[in-house]
């Protein structure tokens, strides 16, 4: 049976990614958690992120057992994971957003401000934008070519290595917008807020068997 696991560490969009996945899952269960052995009976999980990165990681360091569960379902199970936004960026080794912050490091990389080099573009990076190069992936399955979505950031991932790439945005310059690694996703925008291409896309990872 498919279990969608949405992790609750007080740092995600909670409401708006459990309505979304609720609209895509059919009889899918949709739950919002923040206890790690809900993680045993998940198939999927996803790893929402608001705010910054030192306190994101922090609020997840308070949940014991937490990182280790999902550790463990990303390595060891090897079940689909979908990082967002800053749940994307604490994957990385090192985030640089108000000094320098600890990682989850199981992409390795780190998490810099976005520094475009038109100084009249609004940081944070608010809005619409297209994903202008992709790979071929099962996220990205059934969707336009250089599909909008919802942004709002000010830091971006740079992976160490650039295989893991799967998408890049150009906001005066690029900047990588998803990764994936084997079982592993994330996004730097919000497909919970990106309306029909979020929705498919959202749709596309609730079928993916990796």
């Amino acid at each position: 049976m498919t279990r969608i696991a949405i992790i609750d560490y007080e740092s995600g969009n909670l409401r708006s990614v459990h309505k979304a996945f609720v609209a895509v899952a059919g009889g899918a269960e949709v739950m919002v958690t923040n206890n790690p052995n809900d993680l045993k009976q998940a198939s999927h999980v996803v790893f929402p992120g608001v705010g910054a990165f030192g306190d994101c990681y922090q609020g997840l360091q308070r949940l014991d057992g937490m990182a280790e569960a999902l550790h463990d379902f990303m390595f060891t199970e090897k079940k689909p994971f979908l990082g967002i936004c800053v749940g994307m960026q604490l994957l990385a080794t090192t985030g640089f957003e108000d000094g320098e912050h600890q990682g989850l490091g199981w992409v390795g990389g780190v998490v810099q401000r976005l520094t475009p080099a038109d100084t009249t573009l609004k940081i944070p990076h608010m809005g619409w934008n297209t994903l202008d190069s992709q790979k071929p992936h099962p996220l990205f399955a059934g969707l336009p070519p250089e599909p909008h979505f919802y942004f709002v950031h000010s830091y971006h991932f740079v992976p160490e290595n650039p295989a893991v790439v799967l998408s890049t945005t150009n906001y005066d310059t690029p900047f990588v917008s998803a990764i994936g690694v084997d079982n592993i996703v994330a996004t730097q925008f919000h497909p919970e807020k990106s309306q029909a291409n979020g929705l498919k896309l959202l749709t596309n990872f609730v079928a993916w068997r990796p």
